[in-house]
């Protein structure tokens, strides 16, 4: 399976949400939204993590000193 974009994981969490705040949701289903919410939830914070990685990594690259500078989250 190919990895998901952080577009695609926040797609999923948001539609999760969506169907854990319906009141008609059985308390069996209510978990397993939750604890798939929170896989995507993880997913999305690595994918970040990696893209802040490669921001800093072209920036020192980029005049060959290092520059960490704050990314906007």
């Amino acid at each position: 399976m190919s990895e998901k974009s952080f577009r695609e994981e926040l797609e999923r969490l948001e539609a999760i949400v969506r169907s854990l705040e319906r009141d008609d949701l059985d308390l069996d289903r209510a978990l397993e939204l939750f604890q798939e919410g929170v896989e995507h939830l993880r997913a999305a914070r690595e994918l970040l993590e990696r893209s802040e990685l490669t921001v800093r990594r072209v920036l020192e690259a980029a005049d060959g000193t290092l520059r960490t500078e704050p990314v906007d989250r």
